[in-house]
């Protein structure tokens, strides 16, 4: 009975394979090393951050202006963190500089870590965002 659940596997010659002769050492390989392109590498400050790094500044310049105007009126700050600093002008102005410097931050971390395309989305998520508000407070004063 053994002889015959073992036929099949002879026909196969899986025996001839244990010959001792039949088994040699397979020759090393290395494993190949993952490199990143130079396309993706780049340096933090290059001309792509520098423009979305001075537009973010920008907008949030324009964002403290319109917040402040908008408050002078009368009118109400719609962001809780925002609106806890909205009390005076230099809390105003901390909090949008703050603002800047975290995306620079946050943006920097990406960089360092690899991941590119998510370092720029910081801060074009961000440029939107200020965009958005300063056109609301624009509207809205």
């Amino acid at each position: 009975m053994l002889f015959g659940l073992c036929w099949p596997a002879a026909g196969q010659q899986i025996l001839a394979g244990l010959q001792p002769e039949a088994m040699k050492p397979l020759p090393f390989v290395k494993a190949a090393e993952p490199t990143v392109p130079e396309t993706l590498s780049h340096r933090f400050w290059d001309r792509k951050n520098r423009f979305l790094f001075a537009t973010t500044a920008v907008l949030s310049t324009a964002d403290f202006w319109a917040t402040r105007h908008n408050l002078c009126q009368g009118g109400q700050e719609l962001n809780p963190v925002t609106r806890a600093f909205g009390s005076t002008s230099a809390g105003l102005a901390t909090n949008f500089a703050g603002q800047t410097a975290a995306v620079i931050g946050v943006s920097y971390l990406f960089h360092r870590s690899g991941h590119h395309k998510l370092e720029r989305a910081v801060t074009i998520l961000n440029i939107g965002a200020s965009a958005t508000a300063v056109t609301f407070d624009l509207v809205h004063h």
